[in-house]
């Protein structure tokens, strides 16, 4: 039986969760976080059909969980003969036809809004647009006094049913910080920026708002047409909002408004993880070609639809050298029986499951490096599924001759990024890409 989140979040919050698009749920405070290393199968990683008649879809959940080959078409563990290059020659074309994000060929012009330091980091408030919506907004941390060409870091930050913030969720640019913000981050980090945590380690780091998060939101106004159920808007202004509980309010909008968005998207031929993965794209391309990095030596990270980004990202973008994927990793089978509700709309890729197992999207990258950090009691998941994606990954990694590159680790806890965790990802990225 779950137990109910932290006071911290609200009976909005509450409520969010037993919805259909929650994404987070609140950690336990002060649980420890000692990692724990899964044995490597050296078999191919079983996934027998569950028994069960019950599942979230009733008695369908075994007839549906065995649509699917296992492995999957595109599997690398179908054909382990297969040689890495020639597998990745097949597999990646296909994930990118299904993801099908939308072609944005150009980096758009960036603006400098305001430029200072702040706990010895030089910090940078960014804007650019891109060919549709409101102007992205990022923020750029590096130790002051950079002089040459650094390690870089794009920190995507998580969902958590807050649309109404973007990159203020892992950063901090003052003493005097969003009481909400310093909450969320007690609660997820705790008590850390983690973006200016590893730029004080010598990396430049870049922290983009993600579709429709924080600036790139949906506002109430822009919403036309929905005149029942809970996407409809009424009469509301997104100029309204101006208290906690206002924002709190338009976060549940919001998250009911998910299904809408994913819905609009396949119709317009793309896919909610293929926008997200594209803006991201964008963002990689502002951080590469700064004078202050080291385009060979670029990392990405994050907790939670963080984690989500960075599965995507990682997988399907060789320029990201080293990765940290915290609190998103588990099987197709946890999402279709157990746990879609607790998820957002953002994860899902129409008939990818056909070709790959969720883990596989990540193991694309093979042999480049990558750190999976999960936590035993984590909510989100089950247990279970959180194990055999873990050795699914580590059999990829094997397979492709990589096994020192991957690395899983298991924390107790519920859904975090805590500072054990940080610890042990920010030394990853120093091994990969300072090392």
């Amino acid at each position: 039986m779950e137990k109910e989140p932290h006071p911290l979040w609200s009976v909005t919050r509450r409520g969010f969760m037993k919805s259909s698009v929650g994404l987070a749920v609140a950690p336990f405070f002060g649980a420890k976080s000692n990692p724990v290393e899964v044995s490597l199968l050296l078999s191919p990683t079983p996934m027998s059909l569950p028994d069960s008649s019950q599942s979230i879809i009733g008695n369908y959940g075994s007839w549906a969980a065995g649509l699917r080959a296992n492995p999957p078409k595109l599997s690398l563990r179908a054909t382990p003969k297969m040689k890495l290059s020639a597998w990745k020659k097949e597999a990646l074309p296909k994930v990118k036809e299904l993801v099908a994000s939308p072609p944005i060929n150009q980096v758009p012009a960036m603006t400098v809004g305001k430029r200072y330091v702040y706990d010895g980091l030089e910090i940078e408030e960014l804007t650019w647009q891109l060919p549709y919506g409101r102007p992205t907004k990022a923020l750029l941390l590096k130790p002051e006094g950079t002089q040459k060409p650094l390690p870089a870091i794009l920190a995507l930050h998580d969902h958590s049913g807050e649309k109404y913030y973007g990159y203020a969720k892992i950063t901090r640019t003052s003493d005097q910080q969003d009481p909400h913000m310093r909450e969320h981050q007690a609660g997820y980090y705790q008590g850390r920026a983690w973006a200016n945590e590893v730029a004080k380690r010598g990396y430049v780091v870049l922290v983009p708002d993600a579709f429709l998060f924080g600036s790139r939101r949906a506002y109430y106004e822009d919403v036309a047409g929905i005149s029942w159920g809970m996407p409809k808007t009424g009469a509301k202004s997104d100029a309204e909002i101006t208290t906690q509980e206002e924002i709190d309010a338009y976060n549940a909008w919001s998250s009911a408004h998910e299904h809408v968005v994913s819905k609009s998207l396949f119709c317009a031929g793309t896919t909610w993880p293929g926008v997200v993965l594209a803006e991201d794209q964008v963002a990689l391309m502002v951080l590469s070609q700064r004078p202050d990095v080291d385009p060979k030596r670029l990392g990405c990270a994050g907790l939670s639809g963080g984690g989500l980004r960075t599965v995507y990202l990682a997988g399907l973008d060789d320029r990201i050298k080293c990765a940290v994927c915290v609190g998103f990793m588990s099987t197709w089978n946890d999402f279709l029986l157990n746990k879609a509700y607790t998820h957002t709309w953002m994860t899902y890729t129409p008939l990818l499951p056909n070709y790959l197992e969720f883990p596989e999207i990540l193991g694309l990258r093979a042999p480049l490096p990558v750190m999976v950090q999960s936590n035993n009691q984590d909510r989100l998941f089950t247990g279970a599924e959180m194990k055999k994606a873990d050795a699914i990954l580590r059999e990829v990694y094997t397979l492709a001759g990589a096994g020192d590159a991957y690395q899983g680790r298991f924390y107790e806890g519920d859904h975090k990024f805590d500072v054990a965790m940080q610890t042990d990802a920010f030394a990853w990225f120093d091994k990969w890409l300072r090392g």
